[in-house]
């Protein structure tokens, strides 16, 4: 994990490894933020989504039980979502380096779309 003190908080940087034994233990929350189509199509296994677009920094839990960890695609939006609830009040919040993209790369499990049904279904890299 990489950790950045910056002046409105502290903002960590989880590797896909780090994120999936965490979130196999129950120790953290992980968030999608991520399109609802994107989603739909693949997604880490019961990850909660909130949508960039409609997320709103007040709506997010606290920190105070498990960390909160965002991802997106790329690592790009969960960055930014993650600098606003620094701004918006959080002392500590995290998102996931390189996205799902990165998770997929990694070999790590999520729910794909298999498009003979259309059906989801686990997949187990």
């Amino acid at each position: 994990m990489q950790t950045e003190n910056l002046a409105s908080g502290t903002l960590d940087t989880w590797t896909p490894k780090e994120v999936a034994a965490a979130y196999e233990k129950g120790e953290i929350v992980l968030i999608d933020v991520r399109t609802p189509a994107e989603y739909m199509f693949e997604h880490v296994d019961g990850a909660m989504l909130a949508p960039m677009s409609f997320l709103k920094v007040k709506n997010i839990p606290g920190n105070e039980t498990r960390p909160v960890v965002f991802y997106c695609g790329s690592g790009v939006r969960s960055r930014r979502i993650a600098m606003m609830c620094l701004e918006g009040g959080f002392d500590r919040i995290a998102h996931m380096e390189g996205g799902f993209g990165a998770w997929k790369a990694n070999n790590l499990p999520y729910v794909g779309t298999n498009m003979a049904t259309g059906a989801p279904e686990l997949r187990q890299p």
